[in-house]
């Protein structure tokens, strides 16, 4: 059975745009081959952190929402503490609540 997840990562700031775009690629990768379909997809960029994280203040947030087995969480987390590029990562499982609340936030975007 799938469930509707949400997964945002932070990598690192010393990456370039290059990189960036390569190590996002290679999770998306990672979410098809294992089942996952992807619903959603956001670049937030690089934005300021609440804390230091390894001495760095700043890190580029990525979001992906996605339909997918829930063995195939633990294997992408598991490749994303692996990664020396990924800061911070953070995997829920959506409820009714918030899969209306990750729709109306994209009207609100498209808009």
């Amino acid at each position: 059975m799938t469930k509707r997840y949400e997964t945002v990562f932070i990598l690192t700031p010393v990456l370039s745009a290059d990189q960036v775009k390569e190590t996002v690629a290679k999770f998306k990768k990672s979410l098809k081959d294992g089942g996952a379909n992807l619903t959603h997809e956001e670049d937030w960029g690089l934005r300021k952190l609440a804390y230091p994280i390894q001495k760095k203040s700043t890190g580029f947030y990525h979001l992906f929402e996605y339909e997918a087995p829930g063995e195939l969480i633990a294997n992408l987390e598991l490749n994303m503490k692996r990664d020396e590029k990924i800061m911070r990562f953070l995997t829920v499982s959506m409820d009714k609540y918030a899969i209306a609340f990750a729709e109306s936030r994209k009207t609100r975007k498209q808009a």
